[in-house]
């Protein structure tokens, strides 16, 4: 029963607009044609005046035979049947016999004074004044009106058919835009909210005025208030759940420690104790990796930051990652045009590069190189950094959730290289604090290649040679 009443809202409002469409394009082709002045081509002059002239002549010869009073009675006989007003005038434009023979006053003036025939259309009908003599010699002159028909109605003016259906399809189509308007505004709000809550702005909420509606949409718009409300509730709890968790992870971890050091005291080496360290070493990486995400997640915006060159930190990652490399040769090979100024925080985007390039590291094949490059893009004031690797790639229908912690493709192959599924994820959060975008694509003829463009600094050139 609501749900029936709310759709005959909408509905009563539809129905409204329409019949106001219609009643008011009406209306205004009314007005067009009643007060538009009209003139009857000439071709058309004789076909109006032939019954005009017919019926004046009848009344001529009836006043002249039979007086002033036969004559009157054959006028209004005529407006009896056929609705349509005749007067009788004498040569100064006098009225002789007829009724409401005054709207005729202005025709009779100008054939006293042209000695011809007049023919005009007012309120779709054809009138026409025609001077007539009589047996007796006196002059008259006879008007009346006349069904027009259509086209002499239009009298086939142009310009008048083209004012009317323009007239028609001017209000119209203001009506209609104005219900378009009323419909669609409040739809595309709420479509740019939803793009913003997609894009990780948990804030985003429709305005008050759209949440004020009575109808339909308004029902929409709280029920998409809500539904952000509670999604921002949950992931709220999810990062303070992340958050806690991780803290208190670190104090066992930290006693976990302290025991291995005691149990190869006592013990002395062995392989066990190596193993054990190893596997501590990975959980407190995974717990500063989820702590990082949980920081990003909930106080980027407090985030601190500098005018930087991007190209210092890059080959800063650069140097640690071909130290750190299990390859003798080097495995990276840095390309970079000139020096980059951008606006931000130097330990997270290096925390950001070298979690892009340590991916990359990880699953290329042995033996070949990661290429990364770095310059500016020629369309944009920004810098685009780009890292390639020559491993198996990931399957195109998982390109954008490899950026989504804990994200694995396989997890034989994570577990063996030692992923963690979060820094992707990482670089992910830092490259959208910064004000850019990370994407990745597949290379040809293998490996991925990830891109990541970010803003240059607005107080500097942004480029130096």
């Amino acid at each position: 029963m609501e749900r029936a009443l709310k759709m005959r809202s909408l509905f009563l409002k539809i129905f409204f607009w329409f019949w106001a469409t219609a009643i008011a394009t009406g209306v205004a082709l009314v007005l067009t044609f009643i007060l538009e002045p009209r003139s009857v081509p000439s071709r058309w002059h004789a076909t109006l005046m032939e019954p005009a002239r017919n019926s004046g002549m009848l009344a001529v010869e009836t006043a002249e035979r039979d007086g002033i009073g036969a004559t009157s009675a054959y006028l209004e006989r005529i407006e009896n049947e056929t609705h349509m007003r005749a007067c009788l005038f004498d040569s100064a434009g006098n009225s002789i016999a007829g009724t409401g023979c005054s709207s005729f006053q202005d025709m009779t003036s100008r054939v006293n004074a042209s000695r011809t025939s007049d023919v005009s259309i007012k309120y779709g009908l054809a009138r026409v004044a025609i001077l007539l003599h009589g047996q007796s010699g006196r002059e008259y002159i006879f008007a009346s009106e006349l069904p027009a028909g259509p086209r002499a109605a239009l009298g086939m003016n142009r310009g008048a058919i083209f004012l009317q259906w323009g007239v028609a399809f001017f209000v119209s189509g203001l009506i209609c835009s104005l219900l378009a308007r009323y419909l669609t505004a409040p739809i595309l709000g709420l479509r740019e909210m939803s793009q913003r809550l997609a894009a990780g702005d948990l804030t985003a909420r429709s305005g008050s005025g759209l949440v004020q509606r009575r109808d339909e949409i308004g029902d929409m718009v709280r029920d998409f208030n809500a539904m952000a409300s509670r999604i921002e509730e949950l992931v709220a709890r999810q990062r303070q759940l992340i958050s806690d968790v991780s803290h208190e992870l670190r104090s066992p971890l930290a006693r976990l420690n302290v025991a291995l050091d005691l149990g190869r005291a006592r013990k002395g080496n062995d392989p066990a104790f190596e193993q054990m360290e190893e596997d501590i070493r990975i959980l407190d990486d995974l717990i500063g990796r989820l702590l990082t995400i949980a920081k990003l997640d909930m106080s980027a915006p407090q985030v601190p930051m500098v005018d930087l060159d991007l190209g210092d930190v890059l080959s800063q990652v650069v140097r640690n990652a071909e130290f750190e490399s299990k390859e003798p040769q080097g495995v990276i090979r840095l390309t970079a045009a000139g020096k980059f100024i951008v606006r931000g925080n130097a330990e997270l985007l290096h925390s950001a590069i070298e979690n892009v390039i340590r991916n990359a590291i990880r699953y290329t094949e042995s033996g070949t190189s990661i290429e990364v490059s770095m310059e500016g893009e020629s369309s944009s004031s920004g810098v685009r950094l780009v890292v390639r690797d020559y491993g198996p790639g990931v399957p195109e229908s998982e390109l954008k959730n490899i950026f989504q912690p804990f994200y694995r493709l396989a997890d034989a192959r994570d577990r063996q290289s030692g992923g963690t599924g979060l820094g992707l994820a990482i670089a992910d959060r830092v490259v959208r604090i910064h004000g850019g975008t990370i994407r990745a694509e597949n290379a040809e003829p293998r490996g991925l290649r990830v891109e990541i463009v970010l803003p240059r600094s607005a107080g500097a050139d942004g480029r130096t040679a």
